[in-house]
This record gives structure tokens, C-alpha cells and sequence, in this order.
């Protein structure tokens, strides 16, 4: 697999958009819950997909389509749109979004471990370097600087919700990359990307508004959603660039690279959250951030280094 410019413009858009979504949606909780916040971002966002990807439920063909391959789809919608952004935004009660991204810093280890205990893809040295780096970022921000804190380090709330939602959007991708029988070749549907997108939404959907509705049951008192303009603009905002345009730019760039190359380019998003949670709310980084952020580039251009050919191999030969 070839990184050319234009892969690598398109899997860069998404962690930009995501880390926007982090520092948007730590403001938007303090006016609507994390839980209703996920489930009113995707209605939205279905709601604007729908335009295109209505033929999805416009005939008998599509249905039956759907139905025999409701197992896959039905996961599909659970971790990517239900789970993953629901268990992100209620990280974001306990936890910084810089923090919360530097965390999310460690899915390339989740992301090569879940590749080659269930899906054959046995990573490369420079990856595992990579990693490896990542996951010591990360560790640097769990210690916030100071090595000895390791051992007595307690995780927020927020930190392990955090670790759940990586671990949702590794599977999550994996099923993109290595889907069924049923969807990959011939027997693939003929479905248009806007289709594909919008069923997933739809199930994803159901899921985050039975999750919002259960979270307000349980809750003894929930707190009332405070509309105001900015909100409104939050959710336009979290409903189309980090749903629908990353979703869009994210699966074909998965699709291209794989998931394992994709998930060192998620590692960007600490970086321009770090920036956009300076600008936009005063969490300016604290010297062992740098340290963090120096880390994981050294994570994503180490696992980024193609292994060198053998003496007498073709590639040497030609």
C-alpha cells in the first residue's frame, strides 16, 4: 500500500473533525446530556443523510438485503454510531479532551492486537515500534509527567470510558476492513455510500436513543436540556462534520490503507485538540503534553517506515 498525499489529506480530515467534536462536546454537556447529545447528533445527521440515502428502505429488494445481513449491520450500528461517540461524550463529564485524545493515542495498540488475534494480520516491527510509542504517550499523560506516579496512577471515570469507546471503534473498523462473505465480492449489495451510511445511522440510531432513555430513567434527577443558538449550532456542527463528513472520509481511508495504518493517523487528534482546547477553552498544555505529543508523531512516522527489500528480491533486483 502506497501512502500518497491524497490518502494521507484523507485520513487526516477526520482527527481534525473528531478533536473539534471533543472540545465542542465538552461545552455542549453543560447545556444537554452526554447520553441525549449522542442520540440528537445522529437524528440529525440522518436526517440530513436521508435526501441520499433513502432507497435504502424504498423497496422489497433492499429489505431482504438488509435482513440477511442484519447481524453484521446490526454491530456495525451498535459500536460505530451508538456506543463509541455515547461512551466519548460521557468521558468528556470527568475528563479534558486533550486528555481524552491522548488516550485514544493507544488505539493502534488495540488496533494491531485485535488484527492478529482474530483476523490473521500479523503486524510489522515498525508497527509494533509505533505503537509502542503511542501507548508511552499515552502513559506520559496518565502520570501527568512523573514516572513513579505509574504506579499509584488512578484512572477517572472519564479515562475508562474512554478505553471502552477505543475498544468499540477498533472492531468497529476491523468490520469495515474485514467484513463477512455476505459483503464482500459478488455478493456484496449494490448499495450506494449514502445508503450504506444512512442504515448504519438508522440502527445506531435506536441504540442511542434506548441509551438516552434508560440513562434519564436511571438517573434520579436529570438534568433539563438548556436550549440555546449555540447549541443548536453545536449540533448542526457534530451532526455533519464529525458524523457524516469523517464517517464518509474515514471508511474509504480504512478501505485504502487498512485499519492498522488509519489508526496511527487517529493519533493526530490529541495534537489539533490540544490546539482547538487552548483556543477555545482556555486548557492551554502543560510541558509533559509536549512530551506526549513528540511521542506519538514519533509513534505515527516509525510505523509509517515500509520494510526495506531483501538483497536479491525482485524490488532489490528491479
Amino acid at each position: 500500500m502506497n501512502l500518497n498525499l491524497r490518502l494521507a489529506l484523507m485520513l487526516s480530515v477526520p482527527p481534525l473533525l473528531w478533536a473539534a467534536n471533543a472540545v465542542v462536546g465538552r461545552m455542549a454537556i453543560g447545556h444537554i446530556s452526554p447520553l441525549w447529545l449522542n442520540a440528537s447528533r445522529w437524528a440529525l445527521a440522518l436526517a440530513l443523510l436521508l435526501p441520499l440515502g433513502w432507497r435504502m428502505f424504498a423497496s422489497a429488494r433492499r429489505r431482504a438485503e438488509i435482513w440477511a445481513r442484519w447481524p453484521h449491520l446490526v454491530l456495525l450500528g451498535l459500536l460505530g454510531v451508538g456506543a463509541y461517540n455515547a461512551l466519548q461524550y460521557m468521558a468528556l463529564r470527568t475528563s479534558t479532551p486533550l486528555n481524552v485524545t491522548l488516550i485514544a493515542a493507544s488505539l493502534p495498540v488495540w488496533m494491531l492486537a485485535i488484527g492478529a488475534l482474530f483476523y490473521g494480520e500479523r503486524p510489522r516491527r515498525a508497527q509494533l515500534v509505533g505503537a509502542a510509542l503511542s501507548l508511552l504517550g499515552v502513559a506520559v499523560v496518565l502520570a501527568r509527567g512523573v514516572p513513579a506516579a505509574l504506579l499509584r496512577v488512578q484512572f477517572v471515570p472519564g479515562d475508562l470510558m474512554m478505553l471502552g469507546a477505543i475498544f468499540c471503534w477498533c472492531v468497529y473498523s476491523w468490520q469495515l476492513a474485514r467484513p463477512p462473505a455476505s459483503m464482500r465480492g459478488t455478493a456484496r449489495p449494490d448499495w450506494h455510500w449514502s445508503e450504506f451510511l444512512c442504515l448504519q445511522i438508522s440502527i445506531g440510531l435506536l441504540w442511542a436513543t434506548a441509551s438516552a432513555g434508560l440513562g434519564e430513567w436511571i438517573e434520579p434527577r436529570p438534568a433539563p436540556v438548556v436550549w440555546t443558538p449555540w447549541l443548536v449550532a453545536a449540533l448542526a456542527y457534530v451532526a455533519i462534520g464529525p458524523s457524516l463528513v469523517a464517517y464518509r472520509l474515514w471508511g474509504l481511508g480504512v478501505a485504502a490503507a487498512g485499519p492498522a495504518v488509519a489508526a496511527f493517523f487517529g493519533n493526530l487528534t490529541p495534537l489539533f485538540a490540544a490546539l482547538l482546547s487552548a483556543a477555545l477553552l482556555g486548557e492551554w498544555p502543560r510541558p509533559f503534553h509536549g512530551l506526549a505529543f513528540a511521542l506519538i508523531v514519533a509513534g505515527i512516522v516509525v510505523s509509517s517506515q515500509q520494510p526495506r527489500a531483501q538483497p536479491g528480491s525482485a524490488k532489490a533486483a528491479g
